[in-house]
């Protein structure tokens, strides 16, 4: 790599600008792991199995259109704003609009079959296409807007800030408004408002393109690859790649964590939207409950740098995953009455969450240097295609998980009707035991299987400083 002699420092405004872009994904992201299920069921009125399936099978489109992706932009020559920022500007407006089309409720009582190939297409559209091909570029420019640890950490964490960031708004701010309130036989129930929600989407749709346009803007690529590694790029195929990748334990295993991760975090997000409105009947609490998460993740962003320079970060991140396991289990058993006393308590698994959420992109760029040292060259790109492609994957178990959970127990929300009480005990249960078995598993990975813990990080580190000479 070469590093760019004439650009201003790396500072505030590179930090900022990251977060920015971060904050752009997950109005759409947060969006679609949030509530397209809840969206889909509910106001469009198809099965919680079919949407799990739709959404699981879009990730093995993935599987090609991630890593080619990666390859695309790797193979990118340098522009004068950088290898990889002009990706953000190209895609920014397609993947908002895209997002928009999914929830488009006036097509709610239009035959079964258009609505299932409308979800289909559309989906794929924006997660397979539009924002893969701004969301890699996008991850991949960490490792170019600085070649120091210290700094890809504080990256690291101003990305986390911007992903919770938009999960407050989108979290906290869709119960409040999507909702309609009443009264049956007593019973209080809480309806999704079709019309409202498409309304919603096309806010965050603007906010997504204006936020990524900051990012554009304010953010500083310094580091660029050297022309014979860039060459060497260009021959190496997506096979290749692949069996690389393979052969990469640090790879493979921080692929299967991150696996892990979302299965958990998006199990947690998506049963929210049932936990609150059907369990507890109170979507004021839901909004409550993701401000509680947004207090605990800022928590995690002031302990996660501190902690992760003297203990490491693989390390700090298995102890915050056994206390988010901890919490979801003691839920399960304590099974609170009070939805008061339940936002309490999970707001502890969301600061074990946090810690490792802080310094998950970090671990990424441990990998990427991990990998340039074993194969002789640089693959930001590819590599954090692989790693995107296994946050989809872990995004796509988790609807697919709570699909055919909720299929099981037979949810089915019918206007005007309250939900069985089998059906909300089985909703409780999804809500808490999957997410404490994921978070368990996770800890065990980064422990016993992922490689770079704090003295091979820094090992490595000297390595490419001394092949780079600086």
């Amino acid at each position: 790599m070469i590093v760019q002699k004439h650009t201003r420092p790396f500072g505030i405004r590179d930090k900022l600008g990251y977060l920015f872009g971060d904050f752009g994904n997950d109005f759409t992201f947060i969006l679609s792991s949030s509530f397209l299920l809840k969206f889909y069921t509910d106001v469009m009125h198809v099965s919680a199995g079919i949407v799990g399936i739709v959404m699981m099978s879009a990730r093995f489109v993935d599987a090609f259109t991630d890593v080619t992706m990666g390859r695309i932009a790797d193979r990118s020559r340098p522009t004068s704003h950088g290898k990889f920022k002009p990706w953000i500007l190209r895609m920014c407006a397609p993947v908002a609009i895209a997002s928009f089309l999914i929830y488009q409720s006036a097509f709610a009582e239009s035959a079964m079959w258009f609505r299932i190939a409308w979800l289909v297409v559309t989906y794929l559209l924006w997660g397979s296409i539009f924002y893969t091909s701004i969301n890699i570029p996008y991850g991949s420019m960490a490792s170019t807007i600085s070649r120091e640890p210290s700094e890809r950490q504080s990256l690291s964490t101003f990305r986390t800030m911007g992903s919770t960031l938009a999960g407050v708004i989108v979290g906290a701010g869709v119960p409040l408004v999507a909702y309609d309130t009443r009264i049956v036989n007593g019973v209080t129930i809480a309806e999704m408002n079709g019309p409202r929600f498409t309304l919603i989407a096309g806010v965050f749709s603007i906010l997504a393109i204006l936020a990524y346009l900051l990012c554009f803007y304010l953010t500083t690529e310094r580091v660029i690859p050297e022309e014979a590694a860039r060459k060497s790029e260009g021959k190496e195929s997506v096979k290749h790649l692949i069996v690389s990748a393979v052969k990469n334990r640090a790879l493979v295993s921080i692929i299967v964590a991150s696996v892990l991760m979302l299965l958990s975090q998006f199990t947690l997000q998506q049963m929210a939207n049932y936990v609150f409105p059907d369990y507890y009947a109170n979507t004021g609490a839901q909004s409550a409950s993701t401000i509680a998460m947004m207090l605990g993740m800022v928590v995690a962003a002031v302990l996660a740098r501190p902690l992760a320079e003297r203990f490491g970060k693989a390390e700090i991140s298995v102890v915050s995953n056994l206390l988010a396991a901890v919490i979801c289990l003691v839920l399960f058993f304590l099974r609170p009455s009070s939805v008061w006393v339940y936002v309490g308590v999970n707001v502890f698994s969301w600061l074990g969450l946090g810690v490792f959420a802080m310094v998950s992109w970090a671990l990424i760029t441990d990998v990427i240097d991990y990998s340039e040292i074993k194969n002789g060259i640089r693959e930001d790109g590819s590599i954090y295609a692989l790693y995107s492609f296994a946050r989809k994957m872990g995004q796509a178990a988790a609807a697919g998980l709570t699909g055919f959970f909720l299929t099981i127990i037979g949810y089915e929300k019918l206007e005007g009707l309250p939900l069985p009480d089998s059906v909300k005990n089985g909703i409780f249960d999804i809500s808490t035991l999957v997410p404490a078995i994921g978070f368990a598993l996770l800890a065990l990975v980064l422990w016993f299987w992922y490689p770079l813990h704090k003295k091979e990080v820094e090992r490595n580190v000297l390595i490419l400083k001394e092949k780079h000479g600086s």
